[in-house]
């Protein structure tokens, strides 16, 4: 059984990580998830979340706010909308991310005229980074 898989985590400003890890957990739209080596082929997208990558010189997080994760035997590829090292945020960070969320709700109230699908998917989004910005201890103001 093979002790590593290649991981890579892109978003659309750059390319943030790559290189051979021994696990993976994925906020995944229908739950979290941990990718090990050999995992199933799967396709996922992500919620906003910590995305944790575990490799021999330990644990690495980044926060990121949706896109798509594409497993296979060799590996996991993950294409964020929006990705940044954990320590790397900062509260302006979180509440820039709050404050997208929150106009997106309230542009999808207007144009959908509070349809329950869209407005609610919105509303989720907006939970989902609240609830982000507390696991990572910079709640939003």
């Amino acid at each position: 059984m093979a002790d590593t898989m290649q991981f890579d985590l892109v978003s659309p400003e750059k390319s943030l990580a790559s290189g051979p890890v021994t696990a993976v957990q994925i906020p995944g739209a229908d739950g979290d998830m941990t990718v090990m080596p050999l995992h199933a082929p799967t396709i996922t997208t992500l919620r906003p979340g910590v995305l944790r990558v575990e490799a021999s010189a330990g644990t690495t997080e980044y926060v990121v706010t949706g896109g798509f994760a594409e497993i296979n035997a060799e590996g996991v590829s993950v294409l964020a909308e929006r990705a940044i090292a954990k320590g790397d945020m900062t509260a302006d960070d979180m509440a820039s991310m709050v404050a997208d969320a929150r106009a997106e709700l309230n542009n999808v109230k207007e144009v959908f005229d509070n349809q329950p699908g869209p407005v609610d998917d919105a509303a989720k989004l907006l939970a989902d980074m609240v609830a982000m910005g507390d696991e990572i201890g910079l709640s939003a103001k």
